[in-house]
């Protein structure tokens, strides 16, 4: 259960989905940006333990997701 709620996640990710196709960018290239952004946030966090702690959950959702993807 997440402590935001799915209306503050859709909102986010629209915003986050409307810049990157409004210019129609390259796959690989939304990839790396994602990436820089996803190293940005994790680098907020004051604890080198807490930021790996975040980046490997992050990880495992990530591969979980696009295995949920294939099976379907």
């Amino acid at each position: 259960m997440s402590k935001y709620s799915r209306a503050e996640q859709d909102q986010l990710f629209e915003k986050l989905l409307d810049a990157l196709t409004e210019t129609d960018v390259p796959a690989d290239l939304a990839l790396m940006t994602l990436g820089n952004l996803v190293t940005y946030v994790l680098h907020q966090q004051p604890s080198p333990e807490r930021r790996h702690a975040l980046a490997q959950q992050f990880g495992t959702i990530l591969l979980k997701s696009v295995q949920n993807k294939q099976a379907t």
